[in-house]
């Protein structure tokens, strides 16, 4: 278990808080940023001037804005005094908009849920992310990844994410879930409006994302139905049907559902597309991974820290507490800022340059710390690191053409499509 970090008095000694009115630049719940690739100064001058600090009147509602690597671990190594369940996981959570009671549709998932509860959902499906799973399963993503590099173009202009990135992703959640092989581009879908926090700015996107998920929920019951007397088996519906999950109620299935699909969707997926772009904008460090095929592992927690998958969580405080000087009233949402601690200047040297050879690359936030921590953290970097030596086996290098349409979204930080063409070196 997790334990708190221990404080020196002067981090500790009461600090005047920076709080600041949106609009502010300091207010980075707002999706344009993300999508035009601006938050790195942003962030940067945070850490440096405040690196806690309070927006208020937000889109999203107050929230502090955590920023550096340690008191985000500080914050995540005490799960029952900030807690993931009172407010949600995102800035768009129970309290951040006012939606009004009658318009609230509550979906618990084991992410956003407190122990005992977590504990008792997470164990569940635990298993399925084993080391002995990781193994097993190794043989096939090999298989898929060679099958889809090898149909790849040469020399022609393609997108990298639908054609490779979403692709490599779906297939792997569709057999964690045992879901049917012509219908699993559904997944993705259903993945990229699970986990577009922006559709609850308006009635209009909350009810239509309300509908996907429903339509979501719909075809997972009929699946559930067909496999409730079969034998157990390896995928996670079984895991769930053969165990203490059988009995929970329709909404914690989708919201398990959700967690898992975007969790198992989205990490992956731009990563794998935050390697063919960052390495195209750092062609040294591409060089030296090309002439050492070694450094792949490596390669695979220097993407991960560079690209950040999902930008933040939140955390709620279920008591008035001080935090490095800082005090935080009982109630208050904590943005946990993954994207900027990954850039923490006081950890990583030179933090916003991709380096291959990172001697502390594995020291990343980007799978959470502590008892949140992604579950399935082993088999996302499994899949990255086989796409990787598939390429590298293959001597395929990715030239990006244009710049990437990036997700405009505070919480998933990803790519929408990226143009491309593949050479050999």
């Amino acid at each position: 278990m997790a334990t708190a970090f221990k404080t020196t008095d002067a981090e500790n000694a009461p600090k005047e808080t920076q709080v600041h009115r949106a609009p502010h630049d300091w207010d980075v719940s707002r999706a344009e940023i993300y999508a035009e690739d601006r938050w790195q100064p942003i962030f940067k001058e945070m850490r440096a001037q405040a690196p806690i600090n309070k927006i208020v009147d937000s889109d999203f509602g107050d929230y502090w804005n955590i920023t550096t690597a340690k008191p985000i671990q500080h914050i995540e190594a005490l799960p029952d005094l900030f807690s993931s369940e009172e407010g949600g996981i995102t800035l768009v959570g129970k309290e951040a908009q006012a939606i009004p009671e009658e318009e609230q549709v509550r979906m618990p998932m084991f992410i956003a849920m407190d122990r005992p509860k977590h504990t008792e959902q997470r164990r569940v499906v635990a298993p399925a992310f084993t080391p002995s799973e990781m193994v097993r399963m190794t043989e096939n993503i090999r298989s898929r990844t060679s099958e889809i590099l090898d149909n790849l173009p040469v020399g022609k202009t393609f997108d990298w994410v639908d054609e490779v990135s979403i692709e490599l992703t779906t297939q792997m959640l569709a057999i964690l879930f045992d879901f049917p092989w012509e219908d699993r581009r559904k997944l993705t879908f259903w993945s990229d409006w699970a986990g577009d926090v922006e559709k609850f700015r308006t009635k209009e996107g909350r009810d239509e994302r309300l509908m996907h998920m429903y339509e979501m929920g719909t075809y997972f019951q009929k699946l559930w139905n067909e496999r409730l007397e079969a034998p157990e088996a390896p995928d996670l519906l079984s895991r769930m049907i053969h165990s203490d999950m059988r009995d929970m109620d329709q909404m914690t299935f989708m919201g398990n559902l959700i967690l898992l699909i975007v969790g198992g969707n989205d990490t992956t997926r731009n990563s794998m597309s935050a390697y063919a772009y960052g390495l195209s904008q750092f062609p040294d460090e591409r060089a030296k991974l090309e002439g050492n095929p070694d450094l792949i592992p490596n390669t695979v927690q220097e993407i991960l820290r560079w690209q950040t998958p999902l930008a933040h969580m939140q955390r709620t405080a279920m008591e008035t507490t001080e935090l490095f000087g800082h005090t935080i009233e009982k109630g208050d949402r904590m943005a946990l800022w993954y994207l900027s601690a990954n850039r923490d200047e006081s950890i990583f040297e030179d933090p916003d340059r991709l380096m291959v050879d990172r001697e502390n690359a594995r020291r990343h936030l980007a799978f959470g710390y502590g008892i949140h921590r992604c579950v399935g953290a082993r088999l996302a970097e499994l899949q990255i690191r086989i796409l990787l030596e598939e390429m590298a086996a293959r001597r395929l290098r990715v030239n990006v053409q244009s710049e990437p349409e990036r997700v405009a979204a505070c919480f998933v930080h990803g790519y929408r499509s990226l143009q491309v063409e593949l050479s050999h070196y």
